[in-house]
């Protein structure tokens, strides 16, 4: 009777712990869900651990216990952005995988608008613009696990078109072009994105306008014999002094 009841104990036991683990794993996800919406409407330094925890309905202590405090619940609301952003640059890769330069291109853009354009109003996209106004740490981060790849991959492309190197101006000139559109596209800030579209087929009508007109540029330019591989502007002719 005694190893009867003493099995049952060990049952209830790890049926508590168990029940334990599932509510610490929901008080961290809520806590990450308010912290996120948080700090894309308010930035870092104007939100508070009380803020998130009275939204989360969780204690106080929950931040250190899950976080070791707010710069570390901070730290994993971007790498939560990170990841997803990180999702975005691959399916761009993967929609050009196989396709000539001029159709990579055409797909980055695409699967780019295609995802930002309809989730810009969204904590991502908010809490990306926050660390842009007024930059935190975690920006660096951003800039080397999606700014500077999706940087890269966009160069090479871009460089295959014009049968040039990585580092010829012209390249590197003609990829901040790219970006600047598509940035300027999902901007809410800024005046030109009321004529954004907002269903899948305008924002493919726009993703082919942005391609198309880029590339035209980039023929242009390949065909332009200014601007060589670091290049710098001519100095001007020194005037003689008067007399």
């Amino acid at each position: 009777m005694r190893e009867v009841q003493g099995v049952r104990g060990a049952k209830g036991a790890k049926g508590a712990q168990g029940a334990a683990l599932s509510s610490d794993q929901d008080t961290r996800e809520r806590l990450l869900t308010e912290a996120a919406r948080l700090f894309a409407a308010r930035g870092f330094a104007r939100v508070t651990v009380r803020d998130i925890c009275r939204a989360a309905n969780a204690n106080v202590a929950a931040v250190n216990y899950h976080f070791q405090g707010k710069r570390g619940l901070y730290d994993a609301v971007v790498r939560m952005a990170i990841e997803r952003m990180q999702q975005t640059t691959e399916a761009a890769q993967e929609a050009g995988r196989g396709m000539p330069a001029s159709g990579q291109l055409a797909s980055y853009v695409s699967v780019f608008l295609q995802r930002v354009i309809p989730h810009r109003d969204g904590w991502i996209h908010q809490l990306m613009v926050r660390e842009l106004a007024e930059p935190t740490p975690a920006l660096q981060l951003v800039v080397r696990e999606v700014l500077e790849p999706r940087a890269r991959y966009l160069t090479r492309i871009v460089a295959s078109i014009m049968q040039l190197r990585t580092d010829d101006l012209r390249v590197q000139r003609a990829v901040v072009s790219v970006n600047s559109q598509c940035f300027a596209a999902i901007d809410s800030r800024l005046p030109v994105s009321a004529f954004s579209p907002t269903t899948p087929a305008g924002v493919d009508d726009l993703a082919d306008h942005i391609a198309s007109f880029s590339l035209g540029g980039i023929q242009r330019l390949t065909s332009s014999p200014r601007a060589t591989r670091g290049t710098r502007p001519a100095r001007r002719a020194r005037l003689p002094r008067r007399p």
